[in-house]
């Protein structure tokens, strides 16, 4: 099956730029949740990320156009569309055939012709263009109106019919070759709850606050499905190939459902840094056969002592016991369960939440979450020990806000001051908040609970020694990094990772 995900092109706080290092850094973070497929949403991929997907084992819906002659915008590609459409279309598939990773060619994304009456023939041209530059691939296009499309003979021109949302269609249309071409679109922001006390007194989820969506997986828009929805839905039409997640990573603009000031979409598996958000194990524990237990939300819940909080658990071990402070509160399994997560409502008491997962009647995972103190100092860690000065590698380097005894503290907001010394610079930096207006290129960074991103590039000279970098915080004990410069700098080896 399909287990994939949709991506903007954006590298988070990188932008645009198609560093190699930073696609496979995110190639490799969608594997560890048992990712084997991208869209490229909703345009053609740079050539790196094919590269990338040819050599890492995932395969590519390799997507031309969101739009045709209907603009959906204002300078939309309509103005083009007559003169350019053969031509754009043509070169991508010349360029992209040789790629094997490549299985699907997708001529649009919810193109507005697929209600018009002349929507199959415009269809049937681009798909003709497709088949007749390379035969050995299906032709499909993401609909977002399959009824629509059936009727006006747009999709009689696909080979594989796209469907967007609408998982009821999935019935509908059973029989002919079906992809979920775009599913979930959940939004919410990493590391936020918003617990609120309720009338009676105990804790209760509330969908949103203060442009910051709740890490429950709670809520999506009108024309979305929650990613439980989503999944059951994938699982109960087998006949569908899979599915592509709208989206691996948040990314820049479409802050859905907010305006100012957030900047960066909340949609994400990860978010903007590329930190998983809760759902990523909820992906994982229905796409991978690693033991999966992972216990939500934090256990920092001062004030609220004694106040009925709900914990859930995304795992694929047959039970759950659920201890705080080493008292069980109760056995979790599936039976009778209409859900993907197991849920208990516990008292509020600061110290230690443990679930210890069973499968077969052995012992299968165990998450522990404790109550931080504090915030003490900083912790880093890079994604690589070395990189190619080059002048285009980049390692990612995790910041962390954590107590004297090395819990993470989820709530740390301290701001972080970022210096770095030898053949690199600091390329950029982040934290996940969708509505933090600092500057990508910042060298101080506010902590978004209790996380930061900073990115190194290396310059583009003889290797020089070790990049160090440094992390500073008032009242926090500092931290350092090193990075290697092995011996080689010539710019078209940015391919190379040590």
């Amino acid at each position: 099956p399909i287990h994939g995900v949709c991506d903007h092109h954006d590298l988070g706080c990188l932008g645009s730029a198609a560093y190699r290092s930073g696609i496979e850094r995110q190639l490799e973070i969608l594997k560890t949740i048992g990712v084997n497929a991208i869209r490229t949403s909703h345009n053609p991929p740079s050539p790196e990320l094919l590269d990338l997907c040819d050599s890492m084992g995932f395969v590519v819906m390799d997507e031309a156009f969101d739009e045709w002659k209907a603009n959906k915008t204002q300078f939309g590609y309509g103005r083009f569309f007559d003169d350019w459409s053969e031509r754009d279309l043509q070169a991508m598939v010349r360029r992209d055939r040789n790629h094997p990773s490549v299985i699907l060619w997708s001529i649009g994304n919810e193109i507005p012709e697929q209600g018009a009456p002349d929507g199959g023939a415009m269809a049937k041209r681009l798909a003709d263009i497709v088949r007749r530059e390379d035969p050995t691939r299906p032709v499909t296009s993401a609909c977002n109106s399959p009824g629509s499309a059936v009727k006006t003979g747009f999709a009689a021109a696909l080979d594989v019919l796209g469907i967007n949302y609408n998982i009821g269609e999935y019935n509908h249309w059973k029989g002919r070759p079906l992809v979920a071409s775009e599913t979930a679109s959940a939004i919410s922001s990493r590391g936020v709850y918003n617990l609120l006390p309720a009338a009676d007194g105990h804790l209760e989820i509330k969908a949103e606050y203060n442009h910051q969506m709740s890490s429950y997986d709670i809520e999506a828009p009108g024309w979305a499905n929650k990613v439980e929805t989503s999944l059951q839905a994938l699982r109960d039409a087998p006949w569908v190939a899979g599915q592509f997640v709208w989206t691996g990573f948040d990314y820049i603009g479409e802050p859905t459902p907010f305006g100012w000031p957030s900047r960066s979409s909340y949609f994400g598996i990860f978010d903007l840094c590329g930190f998983p958000k809760d759902r990523a194990y909820l992906y994982q524990s229905q796409w991978t056969d690693k033991p999966v237990v992972h216990l939500f939300p934090h256990w920092n819940w001062e004030g609220f002592e004694g106040k009925e909080t709900p914990v859930r658990c995304y795992t694929n071990a047959d039970s759950v016991e659920l201890f705080l402070n080493g008292k069980s509160l109760g056995v979790r399994d599936w039976k009778d369960n209409k859900t993907l997560h197991l849920e208990w409502s516990v008292p509020y008491a600061p110290g230690m939440l443990k679930a210890v997962g069973t499968k077969d009647g052995k012992p299968w995972a165990i998450d522990e979450i404790h109550t931080a103190g504090p915030p003490a100092k900083i912790a880093l860690e890079t994604d690589r020990k070395s990189i190619l000065t080059n002048g285009e590698d980049l390692a990612f380097i995790t910041i962390r806000i954590e107590d004297k005894d090395g819990n993470p503290c989820p709530n740390a907001d301290n701001t972080v001051k970022l210096s770095i010394k030898g053949p690199g610079d600091i390329a950029g930096t982040d934290n996940g908040d969708a509505t933090d207006l600092t500057s990508f290129q910042s060298p101080a960074r506010k902590a978004f609970h209790g996380m930061a991103l900073a990115v190194i590039k290396s310059l583009a000279v003889e290797p020089g020694g070790d990049i160090e970098f440094t992390a500073t915080s008032e009242g926090l004990a500092p931290a350092k990094v090193k990075i290697g410069t092995p011996a080689y700098n010539k710019p078209d080896a940015g391919w190379l990772r040590h």
